[in-house]
């Protein structure tokens, strides 16, 4: 909304003042007119009338003049003339011609002999000689601008009825239209004054109505900022006071209803916030306008950014797909926005915003990270292949040897030994395996609970080794690098136990004749480390991180042929962990293998068994 204050001139109490003074003007000039023009009408016949009858008495008299002079013969018929002239020329007859019947010039109201005598051209005169009428008009003079009236009368005798000559008047208008002025001034000074005090009563009027009209402009304003404390005053009854109260009620609903928004919006972005799956809307044409902080953690984009793009471009799915396609889609997209440091995959799914049946207003996508689900699957897939796998041999190998006893190979007495064996070891490995598949599933609970006692770790350790030594599997020497003083760690010692026979396993395994397999324990601040080094083949770098992996194997020929499960390292790695330590390996093909493992200690405790 606008806030500018409205300029006066463009403003609803100007333009009613306006309208106002316009009535006003509009009422003056059609009266003006009105009564100008009637009374001009109405000074000029009466100008007239007296002019004609003044005229009348002069002719008569000049009649009389001629008619003495015409029965005298030494009268002088100019001199009569000019002495009757003499009563009538004034302020108003400016000119008086007297011309006979042959329109020669008898007398003149200016005495002018030059001209006596003389014929007159005036046409007005001529017509009234001949036709026997009056003949008048209205002329402007054109030395003074005057308006003057122009008259020619013909002279008629009383008893005969016949024109003996002509009176031509020249007189001046100028006291009428003088009049005329005057009212004018008058009228013209009424209407100034109406003029004022119609704009002064306007304005008064204009601001009954304009005052509510601004208060309520100004609590639009109000409304517009979110103020809803401000109410428009009332000032009647009439129908600005009703809409005034309505504006009240208005501001009041409103209000309520602003409240009630708010909180559902707030409740909303709080749900939306706190959403661990990030939530992204758009508009009707595809942008972006809200997205909570876990879409753009998994998008990798800073909010801005996200807030400037498009939803297409923002998944990166231009080439794909347009955001009608996304509109109509209802199957989840699958995106891998996986990158070298690490696998990332994301499920997106779209929901369309409908404002009207059939119109779409926006589009809410919903974006769950999958990645762990992924993973999940993944080791499952190759988990169930694997196991599949490692039963499927044993077992095919001891169908193939048991369909040769069932076909007679038991009464040999060299083969059938040979058959039962093999029988027996493929038995023992599965069941190994089955085994550990328990043992991992185990430490796969949660509630997995571990028997831990303070055991002194060293002797504990002694006891494995020797154990191992006096098997004497392969000609391998035992290297002890073990501390003399007592180190009593908490452990489960079941599980320790199975964590060391497999990793001493695996040793002797790839340890070649002669090798050593040196074991050392060092005591660090807050842990002891464990470490199993061999002299085989080793194992290659990039091989390296997965030998913790469930059923990995570097050499897979030579762990089958061995009786390995590919599960040691793993249920090593789980009960390590289980007791709050850490494992990893070292190697270098070709010059062997070490084995690391950390265990929680705390070198104070010794106290407590001194």
């Amino acid at each position: 909304m606008n806030n500018e204050k409205v300029p006066f001139f463009r403003s609803i109490h100007f333009k009613l003042v306006l309208i106002y003074v316009l009535l006003i003007i509009l009422g003056m000039q059609i009266i003006g007119v009105y009564f100008g023009r009637a009374l001009e009408t109405r000074l000029i016949e009466n100008f007239t009338s007296s002019l004609s009858q003044r005229i009348d008495l002069m002719a008569y008299n000049i009649e009389q003049a001629m008619i003495k002079a015409e029965e005298d013969a030494s009268v002088n018929v100019s001199d009569e003339i000019s002495s009757v002239l003499k009563d009538y020329k004034g302020d108003e007859i400016q000119e008086i011609l007297v011309v006979d019947k042959d329109a020669r010039i008898i007398g003149t109201s200016e005495f002018n002999e030059d001209i006596i005598g003389k014929r007159a051209t005036e046409n007005m005169i001529t017509r009234a000689l001949v036709v026997n009428s009056t003949n008048e008009n209205i002329m402007i003079d054109s030395n003074t601008k005057h308006r003057m009236y122009v008259i020619a009368t013909p002279i008629v005798t009383d008893f005969k009825g016949e024109t003996i000559g002509a009176v031509y008047v020249i007189a001046s208008m100028e006291d009428v239209f003088s009049l005329m002025r005057t009212i004018n001034n008058i009228l013209a000074t009424g209407t100034g004054i109406s003029l004022l005090i119609t704009a002064f009563l306007g304005i008064f009027l204009a601001r009954t109505i304009t005052r509510p009209l601004s208060d309520m402009r100004k609590q639009a304003q109000e409304l517009a900022k979110g103020n809803f404390s401000r109410k428009v005053n009332i000032y009647g009854e009439d129908e600005i006071g009703q809409l005034g109260n309505a504006f009240n009620n208005l501001t009041k609903e409103i209000k309520e209803a602003q409240e009630t928004t708010e909180g559902e919006r707030r409740k909303l972005a709080s749900v939306i916030a706190h959403m661990t799956d990030g939530v992204m809307a758009t508009d009707a044409k595809g942008n972006v306008i809200l997205v909570n902080q876990p879409a753009v953690k998994m998008l990798n984009v800073s909010r801005e950014t996200a807030l400037q793009t498009s939803l297409v471009q923002l998944l990166q799915l231009e080439e794909e797909y347009t955001f009608e396609d996304l509109v109509e889609l209802e199957e989840p997209l699958i995106l891998d926005v996986s990158t070298k440091q690490r696998p990332y995959i994301l499920r997106v799914n779209f929901s369309p915003i409908q404002k009207e049946e059939g119109i779409v207003n926006g589009l809410i996508a919903v974006v769950y990270d999958i990645t762990e689900q992924e993973r999940i699957e993944q080791e499952r897939r190759e988990f169930v292949a694997n196991v599949s796998h490692e039963l499927r041999t044993p077992l095919t190998t001891m169908r193939s040897y048991l369909e040769a006893l069932a076909d007679g190979a038991w009464q040999e007495k060299e083969l059938a030994p040979k058959f039962l064996h093999v029988t027996q070891t493929e038995t023992e490995r599965m069941i190994r395996l089955v085994n550990d598949l328990l043992q991992l599933s185990k430490l796969d609970k949660k509630d997995y609970q571990l028997n831990k006692e303070y055991i002194h770790f060293v002797d504990f350790f002694h006891n494995i080794i020797d154990r191992f030594e006096m098997s004497k599997a392969q000609h391998v020497t035992f290297v002890r690098n073990l501390p003399v003083q007592d180190i009593y760690v908490e452990f489960d010692s079941d599980k320790l136990t199975q964590v060391l026979d497999n990793i001493i396993s695996n040793a002797l395994k790839y340890s070649p004749e002669g090798g050593r397999v040196t074991f050392t324990v060092t005591e660090q601040e807050s842990h002891i480390q464990v470490s199993v080094k061999d002299e085989g083949m080793g194992v290659p770098e990039k091989s390296l991180p997965k030998i913790f992996e469930r059923f990995y194997r570097v050499d897979k020929a030579r762990s089958r042929k061995m009786g390995g499960t590919g599960l040691g390292l793993a249920i090593a790695k789980e009960v390590i962990e289980a007791h709050q330590g850490e494992i990893w390996a070292e190697s270098k093909e070709g010059e062997g293998t070490t084995i690391f493992f950390t265990l929680p200690y705390d070198p104070y405790q010794e106290d407590d068994w001194e």
